[in-house]
C-alpha cells in the first residue's frame, strides 16, 4: 500500500478523527465503505486550498497593489513590493505555485482512486454521488491551473498522471493554448455532472454547473484579451499567449458568458452590500466559505473608534474615488455630472458608499473623520489612512449600530455581475460597434447600482464602450482581486501601473472644509512584470523549465 505524502496535506477538515496523511490509499479509498467517508474526508481537503481573498497578501488586499489603494502600513509591505515592482523570481510574494500544483495533484489521487469506493446514491438528474465527486474535484483542478496561467501564462500541464519521488518530473511548460483548451474542455466535460443547485445551505462550498461555466467564461475572457492575443507576440515564445491575433475567441467568451445567462438561475441582488454578506444569495455563482466573523471590519476599519479594535489596514486611492461617477451616471469631470469640489462626496454612484469610507462617512454611530487631526486621521505613530480614505467594501451594515456583531464574510470567488460584464467586454470587442445586448447588460449593472438614468448615451463607438466597460469593472468589482490582472490582460499596465498615485488631504476650519490632492505613491511597472516569474526554485532543479522573459 502506499503511503500519501504528509506534505501535500497541511489544511485538514473538521470532521477527522485520524489525519487523512496518515492513512493509506486503500484506507481512504476503501473497496468496502459505501458511504465514501474517508475518501470525502480527502476531497474536503482539496478544497482547503480554494482561493482567500481579503487582507490575503501580508494582510493587505490584492488590489492595494494597484492603482486602486495603497497599504496603511508605512514598512516594505508586500503589496507595496508588488505595486513599485521591487520583486525578483526569488521572492514573487504572491507566489502560489507549490500551493495549486499540490491541490492539482491531490485532485489526480482522488480522480485516480474513487471508482474504488462503491459509492452509492445518485443526484435527481440520474448522475451518481460518485461522478459528482470526482466531477468537483476536476473542477477544483481546472480553477488552480487557472490560477496558475493567470500568473505565469503557459505551465506544465500533469492530466491524471500522479508523480512519484522517484520519477522524473523535469517537465516542459504546455503552451499558453494548451492550458487554456485543457481548463475548457474540463469544465465542458463536467458541467452536467456537478450539483444544480447553487443555493443548497447544506452544499453551499459545492461547485454546480453555474461554477464551471462560470470559470469557462473567466478563462476564455482572459484568453481573448490583448496580453494573449495579440499579432505581435513572438512564434518562437508561445509559452505566454497566442501567436496570431483572431476575433473570434472574442465571440468564445461571449458565449461561454451567455451559457451561464441562459441557464436562468442567477440575477442581480437589489442590494449590493448584500451580495458579499448573505449566504445563498442568488447572484453568488460559488464561493469559499469563511464563516461568521468581524474579520474584515476589525482588519480595514477606521482607527477611531473606542467601542472597536480597527486597524485600517487599507488606503483607496483618490484615483478609485475619483473613477465612481455621481448618481446621475455622469463621470465627475463631465460638466453637466453637478460634481463639486468643495463637496467632493455628495450624490455620488451609490457603489461609492458601499465601497470607501470617506470623510464624513457614517460609521459606528458618528462620522468618520479623516480630516487633518481627525479621530481616524490623528497623525503620529498609530497606522492610519495614508489617502483620507478606508475601505468599506465587504463589511455589514454597522453604520448606526454601537458594535459589530458577526457576520457572513464567504469568499465569493464568482459572481452574476462579473458574467455580465464579462459579456459585455467580449461582445464588444468581437463586433465593430455594440449592439443592444452589450448596453443590455451594462446598463443592468448600472440599474442594479442605482445610477438614475442609468441609461447610456446610443450610439456609442467600440472604443467608448470599451472604457466604460473597465471604468464599471474597476467600480462594481473593487477589491475582489480582478483589478491586478485586468489591467494586466488589457495591456495598459505600462500606463496605470507605472504612475503616481494620489490621496486626499483634508482639513478642517472655522470657515469650511479644505481639499488638497496629494501624491501617495510612486507606483513602477517595467513590461516583464505582465506575467509574474515562475519560482526560482522551479527553474533551477527541472532544466526544461523556460522562466518567462525578463526574469
Amino acid at each position: 500500500m502506499v503511503m500519501l505524502i504528509s506534505a501535500l496535506f497541511s489544511c485538514k477538515s473538521d470532521l477527522e478523527t485520524e489525519p487523512i496523511e496518515q492513512q493509506t490509499l486503500d484506507q481512504v479509498f476503501n473497496s468496502k465503505d459505501s458511504a465514501g467517508v474517508n475518501a470525502e474526508r480527502f476531497l474536503i481537503d482539496i478544497y482547503a486550498r480554494l482561493p482567500r481573498t481579503y487582507n490575503r497578501v501580508g494582510d493587505d488586499y490584492l488590489d492595494a497593489a494597484t492603482d486602486d489603494a495603497i497599504s496603511s502600513n508605512t514598512g516594505n509591505t508586500s503589496v507595496q513590493q508588488l505595486a513599485m515592482g521591487t520583486y525578483t523570481s526569488d521572492n514573487y510574494l504572491d507566489n502560489q505555485w507549490g500551493n495549486w500544483y499540490a491541490g492539482i495533484r491531490q485532485v489526480n489521487i482522488f480522480v485516480n482512486n474513487i471508482d474504488n469506493v462503491p459509492l452509492k446514491g445518485k443526484l435527481p438528474n440520474g448522475v451518481t454521488f460518485r461522478e459528482v465527486w470526482k466531477s468537483e474535484a476536476r473542477f477544483l483542478r481546472a480553477l488552480y491551473y487557472f490560477e496558475l496561467v493567470k500568473r505565469h501564462g503557459g505551465v506544465p500541464l500533469l492530466g491524471d498522471q500522479v508523480f512519484q519521488l522517484n520519477d522524473n518530473v523535469e517537465l516542459k511548460r504546455s503552451t499558453f493554448e494548451a492550458c487554456i483548451d485543457y481548463i475548457v474542455t474540463e469544465c465542458d466535460a463536467i458541467k452536467d455532472k456537478l450539483r444544480t443547485n447553487p443555493f443548497d445551505l447544506n452544499f453551499i462550498e459545492r461547485p454546480t454547473k453555474g461554477a464551471a461555466l462560470a470559470l469557462k467564461s473567466r478563462v476564455l475572457l482572459y484568453a481573448a484579451s490583448p496580453l494573449y492575443n495579440e499579432s505581435n507576440i513572438d512564434p518562437a515564445n508561445p509559452l505566454t499567449g497566442y501567436v496570431s491575433f483572431s476575433a473570434q475567441r472574442w465571440e468564445k467568451a461571449a458565449q461561454a458568458a451567455e451559457e451561464l445567462i441562459n441557464l436562468g438561475q442567477f440575477e442581480l441582488l437589489s442590494d449590493f452590500k448584500g451580495v458579499f454578506i448573505t449566504q445563498a444569495n442568488r447572484e453568488r455563482i460559488f464561493s469559499r466559505q469563511g464563516g461568521n466573523n468581524t474579520n474584515v471590519e476589525g482588519n480595514n476599519g477606521p482607527v477611531g473608534y473606542s467601542v472597536s479594535i480597527n486597524n485600517g489596514r487599507t488606503s483607496p486611492t483618490q484615483e478609485l474615488v475619483n473613477a465612481f461617477g455621481m448618481a446621475n451616471g455622469l463621470p465627475i469631470d463631465d460638466p453637466a455630472s453637478g460634481y463639486q469640489q468643495n463637496d467632493p462626496y455628495a450624490n455620488r454612484d451609490p457603489r461609492f458608499y458601499a465601497t470607501i469610507f470617506f470623510n464624513g462617512a457614517q460609521w459606528l454611530g458618528r462620522p468618520v473623520q479623516t480630516f487633518e487631526g481627525g479621530a481616524d486621521k490623528p497623525g503620529g505613530t498609530k497606522q492610519q489612512t495614508r489617502t483620507g480614505y478606508y475601505a468599506r467594501k465587504f463589511m455589514g451594515n454597522f453604520e448606526n449600530l454601537m458594535r459589530y456583531d458577526n457576520v457572513n464574510h464567504d469568499f465569493v470567488l464568482f459572481r452574476y455581475a462579473e458574467v455580465l460584464l464579462n459579456y459585455a467586454e467580449a461582445r464588444n470587442e468581437f463586433l465593430s460597434a455594440p449592439d443592444g445586448s452589450v448596453y443590455q447588460y451594462v446598463e443592468a449593472i448600472r440599474q442594479r447600482a442605482g445610477l438614475n438614468p442609468y441609461q447610456l448615451a446610443a450610439g456609442l463607438t467600440k472604443v467608448q464602450m470599451r472604457e466604460i466597460i473597465q471604468n464599471e469593472r474597476r467600480k462594481e468589482l473593487a477589491f475582489e482581486e480582478h483589478r491586478f490582472y485586468d489591467v494586466r490582460r488589457w495591456k495598459l499596465a505600462e500606463t496605470l501601473f507605472d504612475r503616481q498615485v494620489n490621496g486626499m488631504v483634508i482639513y478642517q476650519t472655522g470657515t469650511g472644509t479644505i481639499y488638497q490632492q496629494t501624491p501617495v505613491l510612486q507606483m513602477n511597472f517595467e513590461k516583464r512584470m505582465y506575467l509574474a516569474p515562475i519560482p526560482f526554485s522551479e527553474v533551477i532543479k527541472n532544466r526544461n523549465m523556460v522562466q518567462n522573459p525578463g526574469w
